[in-house]
């Protein structure tokens, strides 16, 4: 009920906010004040502190914080597959197949591992606490000074603390030697940016206080998105403000996709231990694909991912369209956050234990999304 309430709430004033291209000029403060007392009325809210996080604003400014990908070959950006049962030694050599955490050179600094935790349901909701305790343990054992797990929930989720251990995440990060954060405990740093949906973007002060980001994400579906993978796994880092459904209710994965553009994660390692592959992104039906992904191309393992939820032919968004068609994608495309088309990318893949339903799910989804059936 109270994710009907929400989608109601903010598709009667979401139109308040922006209108075409540029925001109306009611004001987004203005606005937030009304959706907050609204809110609280039909009871989303679950507690007065989520409301004094949904009004908080930044508190300073900071550029994008962009760079390149090492992890890339021949011009093209590396995504790694690995089946198995083992977590730990899934990442490790999905992590290794793209080059080894090297070109990070993790040795003596601090990391922000992000994954998933946009409520209390276990994985795929949320990511599988097993892979989060195998990225923090693997970044330790590169070198590096200090790791965090950090997130923030859905604003009528909860605390994200709370999540943290209904969901086993902290547990698993408390185990690995890691420490834990809550975004919404945190200040917000505004970004400048030049989309067509949004001019700026607040984010995680955490972003700037650490020297490594590791996004760490699931592959889902998204009755409303489209999916959820890395690109849609930054709306976690950002502030509830700026919610899709807040921005532009009519073009939700346009949103996702230029949010990105105020920061680029360092690596991205992708729990696709179980895939949801129809429904989301509460639940929904779900399959044990027994795999990590790993690539320092978001979209590009966006990619690789939705070719993941295709190939189960029970997705309706992707029942006729490749995954490059996406509208998430498309927009990242166009504004240039990763791997333009197949032809710039490249998938290489192993499977721990040979297992042949593992190579004919890559074969399939090389097909699907346009790569030759092994690469050169």
């Amino acid at each position: 009920m109270r994710d009907k309430n929400v989608l109601l709430l903010s598709i009667g004033l979401s139109y308040i906010l922006s209108h075409g291209k540029e925001p109306m000029t009611f004001g987004r403060r203005a606005f937030l004040v009304t959706l907050a007392a609204v809110g609280a009325a039909f009871g989303i809210f679950r507690s007065r502190h989520s409301i004094k996080v949904f009004l908080s604003g930044a508190t300073r400014k900071a550029e994008p914080a962009v760079g390149g990908n090492p992890f890339r070959a021949y011009g093209n950006s590396l995504v790694a597959a690995v089946g198995g049962r083992e977590v730990k030694a899934m990442v490790e050599q999905a992590v290794s197949l793209i080059g080894g955490l090297e070109p990070l050179e993790i040795k003596g600094k601090s990391v922000l591992v992000k994954p998933n935790v946009v409520g209390g349901r276990r994985h795929p909701t949320t990511t599988n606490p097993e892979v989060v305790r195998a990225v923090v343990e693997l970044l330790y054992e590169a070198g590096a000074s200090t790791v965090y797990v950090g997130d923030m929930s859905a604003l009528i989720r909860g605390g994200t603390a709370k999540n943290m251990e209904r969901t086993g995440i902290a547990a698993a990060a408390r185990q690995a030697g890691a420490g834990t954060l809550f975004f919404e405990d945190h200040a917000w740093v505004r970004v400048e940016i030049n989309g067509r949906y949004l001019r700026e973007v607040e984010v995680t002060e955490w972003f700037f206080k650490v020297d490594r980001v590791i996004n760490l994400p699931v592959i889902k579906t998204h009755r409303y998105a489209g999916y959820s993978i890395c690109l849609k796994n930054f709306v976690g880092a950002t502030h509830f403000s700026q919610r899709p459904y807040l921005v532009d209710l009519k073009h939700w994965e346009e949103v996702v996709a230029e949010l990105n553009l105020a920061f680029r994660p360092d690596l991205n390692i992708v729990d696709g231990t179980r895939t949801m592959v129809e429904g989301g992104p509460w639940e929904g039906k779900t399959r044990e694909t027994n795999l990590i992904l790993a690539g320092g191309d978001r979209l590009a393992c966006d990619v690789v991912g939705l070719g993941i939820i295709k190939s189960f032919g029970q997705w309706p968004p992707l029942a006729s369209v490749s995954p490059w068609q996406m509208r998430q994608v498309k927009r990242a495309v166009e504004i240039g956050l990763g791997a333009r088309g197949s032809d710039a990318m490249a998938l290489r893949t192993a499977s721990l234990d040979n297992d042949s339903a593992f190579a004919s799910l890559m074969d399939t989804v090389r097909t699907i999304i346009g790569l030759p059936a092994q690469d050169s």
